[in-house]
């Protein structure tokens, strides 16, 4: 395969007395009481709030952020009572292929090649360890490398060899980095195998790794039919996970008697529509679903915005060349639950359902600690990208909570509290209140819309001050990079984002000239899809707002006859919509003819003729794309047309 790059207010709180909220009367306000109480023993147990990073590269550009700000955001997601909190990280199990938003790359391109320090997500989880040693890690392949289908766009057909490959990533994590991974996912979104399970289970148990958990299927509930009529596929399995289940789950899961997850959700812009979806879903995966865990995709939105689901990250940090950030309201709805809960509390055996709409949970850690996190989101206010969510009304209203068993002698609430202001614009987030006084065993707060409340005995709450980033700034009008770089921290060269294919730094000891260092294509096999990967290698690198530029690229085709390079500007797609690309595309092949097209497909043919171009030689390409565009090879204009 040839290279290319693709540019382009107030509140009151209290006993149980107090005025109703404003605009509301005293009369009207719907009332309601609820029991909480721990006698009849614990509910299901909690097994933490997590994101991803992956499916694919969205953290792409976040490792290429300068101290101190790389640490700042690293620490709004994972340091413990400061921010986002987060219990649990999944990562992808780079495949090669295009995963949504790019590539991420192997650790083993082909079947005899072992590499443990591609990509970046090595490094996440090394950092998310660092600040909290108890984070739950999870690897779940999209993408599989060619060698493992042997020929066809399948994992399954040899289960012990995807099983072996599985098994070395794990194996590989621990050895060079000193990382336990806690879970194993299958294959994102796509069909499960009951046997390709069990062998994995097998393969796990052999070496010893009994402890590591497997979740299926990373879809829908499907898989528990067959988990219920299949012993051993049901032992093979610890967590049933679905994605974007709409807080509900099915009887055959709850029948499988395991843990149920959300084990991927959100996927919504990071606006407070985001935050008020986040906030039911947090809360109602539970109520409705007895779902113990929810996992956002994404962790963070540090990739090109124009990429499909751009800012659909907990928080965004997308400019590593200057260095702003910005902490969504998502990160703030994440720390109510994470900051004043762990995994292994569990929740009380309550319906969860408020009388005015909304919902309400309560944990323990079995110490006597009580955490207790409502939500009043309304329906416009709350939706979430999939599924569709059916028509529900939340009114302003007054609740009661009596606590009952260990938690009688309760006496005061740490109150922590956020409301999005849709119609003000103005929300306030993470707000520490005054403590709540608990009379008898009972307290009484009014609710509002579109809020939420913590309350908890821990006192540990804390909101981050940190300084404010830089203002954001577009991608430099004016870049260079020459990949002259011997020992690079990371396998890709800055700001790079690899859609088909993977770009990886090169030392070309045997050039006598100014290419020794280079970044070099290395995959020449179609890798085993999740989405619709582009026929050609592609990684895009600039601003897609740009419309007049210069690009300037050496470029070296290694593969003879049918071997080729492109480079383009003014493009309009990437990720997995890739293929539909339109722009100015300048392409040069080894057989000595070019082409410029207005689309990657190459349908649109503007001009094409004869260049001089061969292969295993260094040849320089200019793309010139103003009102009319040229095209130059080594300094010699090949083509001018009005475009």
């Amino acid at each position: 395969m040839g290279c290319a790059a693709l540019l382009w207010g107030w509140l009151l709180l209290g006993c149980s007395w107090g005025p109703a909220p404003p605009g509301v009367s005293a009369a009207a306000l719907l009332t309601a009481t609820y029991v909480l109480d721990d006698a009849s023993g614990p509910g299901r147990q909690f097994d933490g709030i997590g994101a991803v990073s992956g499916g694919g590269a969205t953290s792409r550009l976040l490792v290429n952020y300068q101290e101190p700000y790389r640490s700042q955001i690293l620490d709004y997601l994972f340091k413990p009572s400061f921010g986002a909190s987060l219990h649990i990280l999944k990562v992808e199990i780079g495949g090669d292929g295009q995963s949504t938003d790019g590539t991420e790359p192997s650790h083993m391109h082909y079947e005899n090649d072992e590499n443990y320090f591609r990509g970046y997500e090595w490094w996440l989880m090394k950092e998310a360890k660092k600040r909290n040693p108890k984070i739950k890690l999870i690897g779940l392949p999209w993408t599989f490398p060619a060698w493992i289908g042997k020929g066809e766009n399948w994992p399954y057909d040899y289960p012990d060899v995807t099983a072996y490959y599985i098994v070395s990533w794990i194996l590989g994590a621990k050895q060079y980095h000193d990382l336990d991974i806690d879970y194993i996912g299958i294959w994102n979104e796509r069909a499960f195998s009951s046997k390709y399970i069990k062998v994995l289970r097998q393969s796990l148990d052999r070496l010893g790794l009994r402890n590591i958990g497997i979740i299926a299927a990373d879809g829908d509930w499907n898989i528990s039919k067959e988990m219920i009529v299949d012993p051993y596929l049901n032992d093979a399995v610890e967590v049933v996970g679905a994605h974007y289940p709409g807080t509900k789950t099915v009887p055959n899961a709850l029948l499988t008697k395991k843990k149920l997850w959300s084990s991927e959700d959100y996927s919504t812009f990071n606006d407070e529509v985001g935050a008020g979806c986040w906030a039911r879903i947090l809360n109602q995966n539970y109520v409705n679903g007895n779902m113990t865990s929810t996992i956002a995709w994404n962790l963070v939105a540090s990739y090109y915005e124009e990429l499909p689901f751009g800012r659909c990250g907990l928080m965004t940090a997308q400019e590593p060349w200057s260095g702003h950030y910005k902490v969504e309201a998502p990160i703030w709805i994440t720390a109510h639950t994470t900051q004043f809960t762990q995994p292994g509390w569990s929740y009380l055996q309550v319906d969860g359902h408020l009388e005015g709409g909304g919902s309400f949970v309560a944990l323990t850690d079995g110490l006597g600690n009580l955490t207790i996190i409502i939500e009043t989101m309304t329906h416009n206010h709350s939706q979430c990208i999939r599924p569709p969510l059916p028509h529900f009304s939340v009114t302003p209203q007054r609740a009661t909570f009596y606590l009952k068993g260990s938690f009688y002698m309760v006496e005061t609430l740490q109150v922590w509290h956020s409301r999005l202001g849709f119609e003000s614009g103005n929300s306030s987030l993470f707000q520490q209140l005054h403590p709540v006084k608990v009379w008898k065993g009972s307290f009484s707060l009014y609710l509002n819309v579109d809020e939420v409340y913590t309350l908890t005995t821990l006192k540990t709450g804390q909101k981050c001050g940190c300084p404010e980033p830089p203002p954001p700034q577009p991608f430099p009008s004016n870049y260079k990079d020459d990949f002259n770089i011997r020992n690079p921290p990371f396998s890709e060269a800055p700001n790079f984002a690899d859609q088909t294919g993977v770009f990886e730094y090169f030392i070309n000891a045997s050039d006598p000239g100014d290419h020794v260092f280079t970044l070099r294509q290395v995959v020449v096999q179609r890798p085993i899809t999740w989405a619709s990967d582009a026929d050609q290698t592609i990684s895009v690198i600039g601003n897609f707002q740009w419309v007049n530029m210069t690009l300037t690229c050496d470029i070296y085709i290694e593969k003879q006859r049918d071997g080729g390079v492109f480079v383009a500007g003014r493009v309009d797609n990437g990720g997995i919509y890739v293929r539909r690309t339109k722009g100015v595309f300048f392409w040069v092949f080894a057989d000595g003819t070019y082409r410029v097209t207005g689309d990657l497909a190459g349908e649109e043919i503007l001009m094409k003729g004869l260049s001089g171009v061969r292969d295993n030689t260094w040849h320089t390409l200019t793309l010139n794309i103003q009102v009319r565009t040229l095209a130059m090879l080594n300094g010699l204009d090949k083509t001018v047309l009005y475009y």
